[in-house]
């Protein structure tokens, strides 16, 4: 037990260390790590001793067990590898961040193990493993429909939303991916590995950095090429993550050919060509077009080139949560670590109208949109009171 009260002192000064709060409020983060620690020789035993059977999976810092406690609750055992680069830094920046946030998006870490050279975080046991077990599964792709497809995307937006402008102090997730995302015994998300997350006290917004972290295919072009981290750097990886989630195939496939390897390249191109229903997956036998469609111009929005241009989660989410609404139509995405207008600052167009169209037989055309007949046409209406559902054979 000497050991243990050791390690809890130790990542309890990594806690204090890291945090710019009041000293009364590292004292409670200090007092609920302190109830955190599991002894290893109880995790070694849950997950039988870390049996290849019990892996579930590996991240980014090291292979993921299942493990079953002496009361009966299963859990995820996150070992961190030896030689991983992640330091006890980044994973006492993990507890200390996921002791702030709680919410249903995102996943709930139950405690932690630091003996010797062994840390490991343990979570809740989510039994559908990740989005992309599904997802880029021909065999499994099937269980995730539309509604559980948009579903999916609304949950992880309603997660981002929330790390983004309702934690208690802003946090920027820095790896928002399809392995990423959880699904609990429902399908529904939630994000996980908070390993690279950035903690953003008080009111800044962004930052400058010379430590690039996250996944090639998801990370916004001036946080690659410039080290600028904001808010837009997850809303870019959750626009990438959406067209993955539409198209049911990884952002980036060399087996695709030159064409069609680079999602965001090709999502941009069907769109421009008013083609952009051709991008959802093929596996999917019945789906809504307005919202398939909707879903497509959201992702482009959130990956256009321009910083200000992007929406913000908050835009996002209304637009997921409303019957009707109008788009503004994307401009050129930041596609393969190119930067097209790097802008940080500037608004970010966004309108919620009410649709005044009551006649529900309406067929949708292929863009799923209904284009604003205007002098500019910068907006694009959608409406979910005109729903069409497209087979294999149709729509497409």
């Amino acid at each position: 037990m000497g050991l243990i009260s050791n390690c809890c002192s130790c990542l309890a000064k990594f806690l204090r260390r890291g945090a710019s709060a009041k000293a009364d409020e590292d004292d409670a983060d200090e007092e609920a790590a302190s109830g955190l620690f599991f002894q290893l020789t109880a995790l070694q035993i849950a997950t039988n001793f870390f049996s290849d059977l019990n892996r579930l999976g590996h991240g980014g810092f090291g292979p993921v067990y299942k493990g079953l406690m002496p009361n009966g609750e299963e859990v995820a055992v996150k070992k961190l590898s030896l030689d991983s680069r992640q330091g006890v830094r980044e994973f006492a920046n993990e507890v200390k961040l996921l002791l702030k946030i709680q919410h249903k998006n995102l996943v709930t870490l139950l405690g932690c193990c630091v003996e010797g050279p062994e840390k490991m975080l343990v979570y809740e046991y989510l039994p559908n493993k990740s989005l992309d077990f599904f997802l880029f599964d021909k065999e499994k792709s099937p269980s995730l429909d539309w509604t559980k497809r948009l579903q999916i995307i609304t949950g992880v937006a309603r997660g981002l939303l929330y790390l983004h402008e309702e934690a208690p102090e802003r946090i920027i997730h820095r790896d928002i991916k399809a392995s990423n995302i959880l699904l609990d015994n429902q399908l529904n998300p939630k994000i996980s590995d908070f390993g690279l997350a950035r903690l953003f006290p008080g009111d800044d917004t962004h930052l400058n950095t010379f430590r690039i972290s996250g996944t090639h295919g998801y990370m916004a072009p001036e946080y690659a090429l410039h080290g600028y981290l904001s808010v837009k750097t997850d809303v870019f990886s959750f626009g990438v993550l959406v067209l993955e989630i539409v198209s049911g195939r990884k952002n980036l496939d060399g087996r695709l050919g030159a064409e069609k390897a680079d999602l965001l390249n090709h999502a941009w191109t069907l769109y421009q060509a008013e083609n952009a229903l051709e991008l959802v997956d093929a596996g999917l036998n019945k789906y809504n077009a307005v919202e398939a469609a909707m879903c497509i111009q959201l992702g482009l929005l959130c990956c256009q080139a321009s910083v200000a241009d992007r929406l913000d989660m908050n835009s996002v989410h209304l637009t997921l949560s409303s019957d009707s609404f109008s788009l503004p139509r994307p401009g050129k995405p930041g596609i393969q670590g190119r930067v097209g207008r790097f802008s940080q600052t500037g608004s970010t167009a966004f309108t919620d109208k009410t649709n005044t169209n009551t006649n529900t037989n309406t067929t949708t055309t292929h863009t799923g949109a209904t284009k604003v007949s205007s002098a500019n046409s910068f907006l694009e209406e959608f409406s979910r009171n005109s729903i069409s559902y497209s087979s294999l054979d149709e729509g497409r």
